[in-house]
This record gives structure tokens, C-alpha cells and sequence, in this order.
């Protein structure tokens, strides 16, 4: 296969005369075709990602074994190679995968919407289809939360709620709550209730925002008292990116009282651990409390289309936006309740009830604990702790020194803050290197391994995955570093 690429140019700023052509004769760039992206090798891969792509990612991917991947296809639980090989997925897309690889009735709607060529955008008239879904999106959600605004990202429906709220609450009550070690997303506005430097890095953020510690119900209501100017909370009801962390049930009713009585409007984030994931259809629904507003993204789109939503409560949303005059000022986006992704939504929502998929995320959950708590008595010097809800389950290992016998652990020590995430980082790259699993991590604490699989999961699939890394721990930490080293010259 043989592809052009742009001409080298001694200096990038230069302005080039373009020639005088009619339409009809204007060349064509040297573009790939879909078969020849099929048919691309892992190395002409590696070269595309590290020109146009990303290339400090690539680092993190060969570290972790990555790089050696293509896929060829995927369905259910597994990925499935170039060589054949087949991958069983712990990671699920961050939580994006609800329904495996390619559902068949997944890939049956969306066929016979395309057969039957229905229509795609439908800014100018209503959609049918983004209709729908905002009924049965009201229809799973409790309280008053049945005002819907659709998007594509997770992100996105987080800069509406936040939009929302601030509209909502006032001009004399524009700042936020947030809450340590959170994760909103990476445009600038959910940045500012962002907690991470790595995403924040130098940018300009928005607002004089409150950080809090997470789950410190005092802490909010020091705050909520000291600064009238507060209108907003903006909390994950499961921290994902802090490494799979709750709060007790009693905060999230002292929360809902304290809000009240204040007046300040709470924003639940479920975008990670909503839609069925915890063993309810929302995480907050564990506690018996009602947010004012709420975000789904991630497996809302049955791993098939990027669909995002956000759920409020009418009266909040028509003090927003209620009139005639103030309809428009966050109204949907061109690609905001697309035909094909709502009837792909349509279908998901109805399959995480016909197929019993919160019951089996709660169910097999409940198992993947048990294996897992098992296996932390067992390698106690390693696994520091087990949590988790449903199929949402953090991993924790010990700081590297623990690891180690107590002699060698005053010396190591010094070293642990540096060496964080290196022993996640060599089980997760072995595991899938010798027992073709894949796992995430965590974005905050890097010693949690993050698991999200399915929820279409099984308690073979959790044995299959807590067996191989039983396996694994069973050689022994300096085991494990050695082959990790071993396969960085492989």
C-alpha cells in the first residue's frame, strides 16, 4: 500500500500561491481510504499516532505493553487481536461499554434505521427519536428529573448542568462546590470544578470555586455558611478518577437536607457511575435522595455512538430557560439528540431492563468483591484495599515498600511517592501480556487498578479475570518486576 504524505515545507508559515483551477481539476490529498485504515500494520500505526495523534501517549502505551495491539474486531467480553487472540475487557471504555462489543440488537436498530434511511439531524423540526429518549430518560429517573438536554459527551452534559445551575441560582450566586480529587471533565468549564493540576495545568479557569475534601459533610456546610455567593455543588455520587471512592450513605442525606436549607442547587455527576453501573440505574439512588440535576454519558450510547444527557428538575430548568425569550440560550447542539444515536440510546435503556443488566451489575458485583476481598487476605503485603459497587470496583495496591521485605522498607520508602502507580502499572501490563485481560487505572491514586467491565459480565468472566491475577501475585513482587523489565526489551 502506498500513501502520499504532504510535501515537506522549509518553513511552515509560509503562505502558498494556490494555483488557478477549476473545481473540476482540483487534486485529490493523498487520503486513505476505510481499507486501507483496516489494513494498516502495527507499525505504519504507531507512525500515524505519533505524527497526528498523540505522541507523549505513545510512551505510556509501549510502558504498558499497549503498542502491540491492533484490533481486529471485538464482541461481548473480548477484543480480539491480530494474531486471534482474545482479550477479555475489565477496562470497558471507563465505564463506556455497558452492553460488551457490538450488542446484536444494538447493531439491528441502527441497521434498520439506516435501511430505512430516517433522518439524521432534525434541527429545524422535531425529532421523534430525541423525543423518546427524553421520555424514557425521565421515565428511569426519580423525583421531578424529566427536563432533558441531549449532547455527545460526557463533558458536555456537565457544562449544561453547570450552565444550568448557574442560570438557575442567580447572578448573585455564581460559585461552585467541588470536591477534592474530582473529575468533571476536560473542556474549560467543568475544568474549574476539576480537581487535578495534570488537567488544569495553566489554563485560565472560570470562578472563584469552594474545594472541599470529599464526603465531609461539615466541611460543605462550613462553607455553605460562610459564602453567600455559593449557588452550586458539583459532586461525582462515585469518584471514579480518585480511584473508585464513596461516600458513606448518611453524607448524601445530610447533603440533600443541607442544600435545602440553603438554597443551593446540588449537580450529581453520574456520568461515570450511572446508568446501571453501581447495581441501580443511578449510583445516588442507593441513598434515597433526589439531586436537582444530573449527567449520563459513556454506556448511555450502547458503546456504539457518543451520547450524553442531562436531567434536571423542571422547575430548575424553567427558571433557567422557561420563557420564550430565554429558550435559546443553551438550546441543542447540532449533534445534540442525532436520529441514529437516540434510537441507539432508545435501545440501551430498554435492554438494561429487558436483559436484567442492573440486576446482574449488582449481582455479579456483589461476586467480584467477594473473589477479590479473597484474594486480598491472601496477598495482604500487596492488596491494601477492595471497594466498589456493583460492577464499579477500585483495586488498590500497597505503596511499593510495603511490598517488600521489612528490611529493604526504610530504604525503599523514600521512594514510594515516585514509584506510585508502578506496581498497578506492571500487573496491568502482565496481565495482559500473559493472561490476555485488560484493566484500567485511576487518574489520582495511581496504585488503584480500576475495573469496569461489562454488564453483561458473568461470574466465569470474574473468575477467569481473578484467577490470572492470583496467578500473577503468586510469583511474587520481585517475580513481577523482573518480567516487567524483561518485556520492555521484548
Amino acid at each position: 500500500m502506498t500513501v502520499m504524505t504532504k510535501p515537506e515545507m522549509k518553513d511552515a508559515r509560509t503562505v502558498i500561491e494556490a494555483p488557478e483551477l477549476s473545481p473540476a481539476s482540483l487534486p485529490k490529498p493523498g487520503l486513505l481510504s476505510v481499507e486501507d485504515a483496516k489494513a494498516l500494520d502495527l507499525p505504519r500505526m504507531t507512525e500515524l499516532f505519533k505524527a497526528h495523534l498523540n505522541p507523549g501517549q505513545l510512551h505510556f502505551m509501549k510502558l504498558l505493553g499497549f503498542h502491540k495491539v491492533k484490533v481486529e474486531r471485538a464482541e461481548g467480553m473480548h477484543y480480539i487481536d491480530q494474531n486471534g487472540r482474545k482479550i477479555l475487557d475489565f477496562f470497558g471504555g471507563f465505564g463506556s461499554l455497558a452492553f460488551g462489543h457490538n450488542h446484536p440488537k444494538l447493531l439491528e436498530a441502527r441497521k434498520k434505521f439506516q435501511d430505512e434511511q430516517r433522518h439524521e439531524i432534525a434541527i429545524a423540526f422535531m425529532s421523534q427519536y430525541a423525543a423518546a429518549l427524553a421520555h424514557n430518560l425521565a421515565q428511569c429517573s426519580p423525583g421531578d428529573l424529566d427536563m432533558v438536554f441531549l449532547g455527545s459527551s460526557g463533558s458536555e452534559a456537565m457544562e449544561a448542568a453547570l450552565k444550568l445551575a448557574e442560570r438557575a441560582a442567580g447572578p448573585k450566586r455564581r460559585k461552585f462546590v467541588y470536591a477534592e480529587n474530582s473529575f468533571h471533565g476536560k473542556t474549560k468549564g467543568v475544568l474549574a470544578v476539576t480537581d487535578g493540576q495534570l488537567y488544569r495545568a495553566d489554563f485560565k479557569l472560570p470562578g472563584e470555586n469552594v474545594r472541599v475534601p470529599f464526603g465531609d459533610i461539615d466541611a460543605i456546610e462550613a462553607a455553605f455558611r460562610a459564602d453567600p455567593e455559593i449557588g452550586t455543588i458539583v459532586l461525582e455520587t462515585v469518584q471514579g478518577g480518585g480511584g473508585i471512592i464513596e461516600a458513606p450513605a448518611e453524607f448524601w442525606r445530610k447533603l440533600r437536607e443541607l442544600c435545602d436549607r440553603y438554597g443551593v442547587i446540588w449537580v450529581a455527576d453520574e456520568v461515570q457511575c450511572g446508568f446501571g453501573r453501581t447495581g441501580r440505574f443511578y449510583a445516588f439512588e442507593h441513598y434515597g435522595v433526589v439531586p436537582d440535576i444530573t449527567a449520563l454519558a459513556k454506556s448511555l450510547g450502547g458503546g456504539k455512538t457518543a451520547m450524553a444527557a442531562m436531567i434536571a428538575r423542571r422547575e430548575i430548568y424553567m427558571k433557567a430557560y422557561g420563557t420564550p425569550k430565554t429558550a435559546m440560550i443553551h438550546a441543542a447542539a447540532t449533534f445534540g439528540g442525532m436520529g441514529e444515536a437516540s434510537i441507539t440510546s432508545i435501545e440501551a435503556i430498554n435492554l438494561l431492563y429487558d436483559e436484567n443488566l442492573i440486576d446482574n451489575s449488582a449481582e455479579t458485583g456483589a461476586y467480584l468483591l467477594e473473589r477479590l476481598k479473597t484474594l486480598q487476605a491472601k496477598y495482604p503485603k500487596i492488596i491494601k484495599d477492595v471497594r466498589g459497587k456493583g460492577l464499579m470496583v477500585g483495586l488498590e495496591f500497597q505503596d511499593f515498600s510495603q511490598t517488600l521485605p521489612v528490611v529493604l522498607r526504610p530504604i525503599v520508602g523514600v521512594l514510594d511517592d515516585k514509584l506510585k502507580g508502578s506496581l498497578s502499572g506492571f500487573v496491568g501490563a502482565l496481565l495482559l501480556r500473559d493472561h490476555d485481560v485488560l484493566v484500567a487505572f485511576t487518574e489520582y491514586n495511581r496504585n488503584v487498578i480500576r475495573l469496569e467491565p461489562p454488564l453483561i459480565c458473568s461470574r466465569a468472566d470474574v473468575d477467569t479475570f481473578v484467577d490470572a491475577l492470583d496467578r500473577l501475585l503468586g510469583r511474587g513482587i520481585i517475580a513481577i518486576v523482573r518480567d516487567f523489565v524483561k518485556s520492555q526489551v521484548s
